[in-house]
């Protein structure tokens, strides 16, 4: 799931606004690649499958296996905002494609999902997270990436204990942090 915004206290995108911003970012290169990529391995990502929806919870977006991606509205109110939210669901969705055996309710597979997509999507760039009040020169990557984990996993029924989080994160960080696929390389 992707967290929720820092960008206004109160957002004001209707469904209809976002599903526009929606297909906008369905042209961007990024997202453009990971739709690409979904359907060589063997997941199509139809039109229904990314939506854009008002969401009770604080969040920005998610995923869910059989569901697909939806874009919270009415927590969203930038075009890049939009663009940030479906580049990280569409590497949970490749996750999910990918590994035939993924179960999000184990903390491990989920982290390493997390892990993947705070780290392949940018979220956790310099200057995002100069945007969220974060400010560190050096480290900030990975703390970025550790910190909306834990955020994510404590979302999680199945991993909210502080412990399991943390644990279940650092047992998979080297192996998801040092996956690069389906891009290769860091983009």
């Amino acid at each position: 799931m992707a967290e929720y915004p820092t960008s206004s206290p109160s957002p004001t995108t209707s469904v209809e606004q976002c599903q526009l911003m929606i297909q906008k970012s369905l042209q961007t290169p990024m997202v453009r690649f990971l739709r690409e990529q979904m359907e060589k391995a063997g997941c199509g990502v139809g039109d229904n499958f990314i939506k854009a929806v008002n969401c009770e919870q604080r969040l920005a977006g998610g995923f869910m296996r059989g569901e697909g991606i939806v874009v919270c509205s009415n927590n969203i109110e930038m075009q890049d905002e939009v663009d940030q939210v479906l580049i990280h669901e569409l590497i949970h969705a490749f996750d999910d494609c990918r590994a035939a055996n993924l179960e999000w309710t184990n903390c491990a597979h989920h982290a390493c999902s997390e892990i993947r997509a705070g780290h392949l999507s940018g979220d956790c760039h310099y200057k995002r997270e100069l945007l969220r009040g974060f400010l560190k020169i050096r480290g900030h990557e990975q703390d970025c990436i550790k910190r909306r984990v834990l955020k994510s996993l404590s979302a999680n029924p199945d991993c909210s204990g502080a412990t399991v989080a943390k644990d279940s994160m650092e047992a998979v960080w080297d192996v998801c942090y040092n996956d690069t696929e389906p891009f290769g390389r860091v983009p």
